[in-house]
């Protein structure tokens, strides 16, 4: 008899210890590694700058994150953190856990992020660009954008002798 209060005792402890695995074993937030190259870029995470590259940010579960990493002379590089289902879930599915899963999902511990770190290299623009008022610059475009205006085309130059160099 005693030995069946015994086991009956253990199941219910095991039962109340691991009923919310997910939030057990790791929490609402995930720790998520952002490094660039170039360092020091800015790092915006769901459109507020929260700081430079290497960044540490500690992220809800529960949503997804837009990440993005942004430096004067490159190609911004942007990623979505979207939200799967952990594998800890599993824990209250076989243990019975109602109450355990209620609480996972509450809190986000259901979830991971993924990708788990975000390792950008940014490409540079290859623009330099410092005016001054008495220069004009003119860029060329190999594709350009269907949206933009079309305000000149190039022509091809005579190579004639005939050919007169205009004047300005």
């Amino acid at each position: 008899m005693l030995k069946k209060v015994t086991v009956y005792f253990t199941l219910f402890v095991a039962t109340c210890f691991f009923t919310h695995c997910a939030t057990i074993i790791h929490g609402s937030r995930q720790t998520v590694v952002i490094v660039c190259d170039p360092k020091k870029a800015a790092v915006d995470i769901d459109g507020i700058n929260v700081g430079y590259t290497p960044y540490l940010a500690r992220l809800t579960r529960k949503n997804k994150h837009l990440v993005k990493i942004e430096m004067d002379g490159y190609i911004p590089y942007e990623i979505t953190l979207k939200r799967k289902l952990d594998g800890w879930i599993f824990g209250n599915i076989m243990i019975g856990g109602i109450i355990g899963i209620a609480v996972d999902a509450a809190t986000g511990s259901m979830f991971s992020l993924s990708p788990k770190d975000v390792s950008a290299t940014l490409k540079s623009t290859n623009k330099v660009f410092n005016p001054t008022k008495d220069e004009i610059y003119l860029t060329v475009v190999l594709r350009p954008d269907a949206n933009w205006q079309k305000i000149g085309q190039l022509q091809k130059l005579n190579t004639d002798n005939n050919y007169k160099k205009p004047t300005f």
